[in-house]
């Protein structure tokens, strides 16, 4: 038995989203490099070494 297909989206959502896609905007649902960039945590220099603490502190 065949599956019915899947509902679409309203015309007037998929009008704002091929503006939203028209002008570079993020869009629900979709890949983001720049989210991805600035959502990553910082990573300092050094941050997640794996040397011995020569004061012997815990770290």
């Amino acid at each position: 038995m065949p599956r019915p297909a899947p509902p679409q989206d309203p015309p007037i959502y998929r009008a704002l989203m091929r503006a939203w896609a028209d002008r570079g905007r993020t869009l629900p649902g979709r890949h983001d490099p720049e989210w991805v960039r600035l959502s990553a945590p910082p990573v300092r220099p050094g941050q997640f070494s794996a040397s011995v603490d020569p004061l012997g502190d815990v770290r």
